[in-house]
C-alpha cells in the first residue's frame, strides 16, 4: 500500500465539520496540521492534531507537508492557494474558487507552473444520483437534451432566522448565496455537458437585507438568492436558482429531452431519488451506493468528499487512466470557469 499522505487543513469552520472527518477515514491522509487565526489550537487539541498553526503561510514553513485542503473562507483562497504552490504542494480549494476572474487565472496560472495535483471542492460530482444521471446522458439516453433544471431551495436566510455576522455577509469577503450554492449548481451544469456555456445571464438578490443575531440588528450586504441562464454551443440552456429565502426545503436537478427526463430531486443534496419520466411511465432508477456510505452518520457531505479524494489521490499519484463516467476530478481550469459564470451574474470583483 502506498505510503500516506500529510495534509493539513486550512480553516476551522468545514475544514474541521467535513474535511477533517473525511480525510482521517480515508486510506490515503494522514491530518498532520491545522491553521487559523483563531481556532487552530483550541480544534487541534480536541481533535488530537499534532501542530496547529495561526496561517496557511506559518504551517508551510513549519511542519512538512504533501498536500494542503484550502477550506480559509474566500478572501483568503488566492493568498493560500500561491502559498501552497509555491511549497511545492498538491492543493484542493473549497469553493467559491476565488473572489474574481482575475485571481482564479492567477491561481491556474500558478498550478501550471508547479506541476503539482490541484482539485476544487465539487463534491457533489461524486454523489451517487449525479453519477448515474451523467451515465444516462452520456449513454444517449436522454437526447436530444434541450434543457437542465437546478433549483435549490433553503430556508436558512429567512428574516426570522438568526444567523450570525460574519464574512459570511460581507460582499468583498466572498459571502452569500451565489458564491456558496450556485458555484455548485454552476459546475454540475457544465460538468453533465463536458462544456462550458458561451451565454450567461442571471442576476442576484438580496430579500432581506436586515438581519439578527444575538449581538442585535446587522445589515447583509449580500445576495439570498442568486439565478442564472446559461446557454450552450450544443443548444442546451441551464435553468439555475438558489433561494435561501423559501418555506421549504427542495432540491431538483433535472435534464430535460424531447422524449425523455431525468431528474433527481428531495429535500436536500444528501436525501435524493431519480427518476426517469416519459410520455407512458415513471420509473425511479436504483442507484449504487457510494463506497464510503457508511460515513455518512458523520455528515451527509463526508461520502461525496471522500469520492473526491480518490480521484485526487490518482491525480497525484500520475494516473492516466480515464475516470469513470461523471467521477472527473474538479480541476482548477473547472474552478476558472465557474468563476466567469459567476461574474456573468454580479459575484465578486
Amino acid at each position: 500500500m502506498s505510503a500516506p499522505l500529510r495534509v493539513g487543513i486550512v480553516g476551522s469552520g468545514f475544514g474541521a465539520s467535513t474535511h477533517l472527518p473525511a480525510l482521517r477515514a480515508h486510506a490515503r491522509f494522514e491530518v498532520v496540521a491545522l491553521a487559523s487565526p483563531r481556532n487552530a489550537a483550541r480544534i487541534g487539541s480536541e481533535q488530537g492534531i499534532a501542530q496547529s498553526f495561526p496561517s496557511c503561510a506559518e504551517m508551510l514553513a513549519g511542519c512538512a507537508l504533501d498536500a494542503v485542503v484550502v477550506a480559509s473562507p474566500p478572501f483568503a483562497h488566492h493568498n493560500d492557494v500561491l502559498a501552497t504552490l509555491r511549497a511545492g504542494k498538491h492543493v484542493l480549494c473549497e469553493k467559491p474558487f476565488a473572489l474574481s476572474v482575475a485571481e482564479a487565472e492567477a491561481m491556474l496560472a500558478a498550478e501550471r507552473s508547479a506541476g503539482t495535483a490541484c482539485a476544487v471542492a465539487h463534491e457533489f460530482r461524486f454523489r451517487p444520483e449525479r453519477i448515474a444521471l451523467a451515465e444516462l446522458v452520456a449513454n444517449a439516453h436522454l437526447d436530444p437534451i434541450r434543457e437542465i433544471e437546478y433549483t435549490q431551495l433553503m430556508g436558512f436566510l429567512r428574516a426570522k432566522e438568526m444567523r450570525p455576522r460574519g464574512w459570511w455577509f460581507q460582499r468583498a469577503r466572498g459571502g452569500g448565496i451565489a458564491g456558496a450554492m450556485l458555484s455548485h449548481a454552476i459546475d454540475a451544469s457544465n460538468a453533465l455537458l463536458g462544456m462550458q456555456p458561451d451565454s450567461v445571464v442571471g442576476s442576484m438578490r438580496t430579500a432581506n437585507p436586515q438581519r439578527y443575531d444575538a449581538d442585535g440588528l446587522f445589515t447583509s450586504e449580500v445576495d439570498d438568492g442568486a439565478f442564472a441562464l446559461l446557454r450552450y454551443t450544443n443548444g442546451v440552456v441551464a435553468r439555475l436558482s438558489v433561494d435561501g429565502t423559501a418555506a421549504v426545503n427542495s432540491f431538483t436537478f433535472a435534464v430535460h429531452g424531447e422524449n425523455r427526463t431525468a431528474v433527481s430531486s428531495g429535500k436536500a443534496f444528501a436525501d435524493q431519488r431519480l427518476f426517469s419520466v416519459d410520455d407512458e411511465e415513471t420509473n425511479e432508477l436504483e442507484c449504487a451506493p457510494s463506497r464510503y456510505a457508511r460515513f455518512a452518520a458523520i455528515n451527509g457531505n463526508v461520502p461525496p468528499m471522500m469520492e473526491l479524494y480518490d480521484a485526487w489521490v490518482a491525480k497525484i499519484d500520475g494516473s492516466h487512466a480515464a475516470p469513470a463516467i461523471g467521477q472527473a476530478l474538479p480541476t482548477f481550469a473547472d474552478g476558472l470557469a465557474t468563476q466567469r459564470v459567476l461574474a456573468a451574474v454580479g459575484f465578486g470583483a
